[in-house]
């Protein structure tokens, strides 16, 4: 399979070794954090490193996700995973439920004031706890505006490409 042109979305990573039978700790990024599982095939990544897997099972252990992969039959051949992202096709992934986005899709989209001004683009987001935060780039200029939707997010366009926005160019 080409990833070149498949969108990935990362899910979670590898953070650790469980047992001397070759699983793993995960951290998930889902919701729940067991629904990891549900999103297959994985293409696990790290530098000068890349490989697709299917068949993963695995469960919550305590306060964390342990998994067996295919193929990783002991502990130092889970050990050459550690650090790895888990990243699956969009595709699939469900649908968002109306109002909700997944933030993939929200990276490279044109940014624009309510007055049409252009702020940049979209270059990736993070969480602060309290709200996400869009990074909108426009050349060396980075502005980080909350993605809150009604005060801030006026609107999200796929078929234009834009988020329309209610916030200070000069900010």
């Amino acid at each position: 399979m080409s990833t070149g042109s498949v969108k990935r979305v990362r899910v979670g990573r590898i953070v650790g070794l469980h047992g001397v039978q070759g699983q793993v700790k995960l951290e998930s990024w889902t919701e729940p954090r067991i629904q990891i599982f549900r999103y297959q095939p994985w293409l696990l990544t790290a530098p000068g490193m890349e490989r697709e897997m299917s068949g993963i099972r695995g469960h919550a252990q305590g306060k964390g996700i342990v998994a067996s992969l295919p193929g990783i039959e002991d502990r130092d051949q889970a050990a050459t995973l550690v650090g790895c992202e888990i990243t699956v096709s969009r595709d699939a992934l469900p649908p968002p439920a109306p109002g909700e986005f997944y933030w993939t899709d929200l990276e490279s989209l044109e940014v624009v004031t309510t007055e049409s001004v252009h702020l940049g683009r979209v270059s990736h987001l993070f969480s602060t706890g309290a709200n996400d935060v869009m990074v909108v780039k426009d050349g060396d200029r980075e502005r980080l505006v909350p993605f809150v939707q009604g005060p801030y997010v006026h609107s999200v366009d796929f078929d234009a490409g834009r988020i329309v926005v209610d916030w200070d160019p000069e900010f």
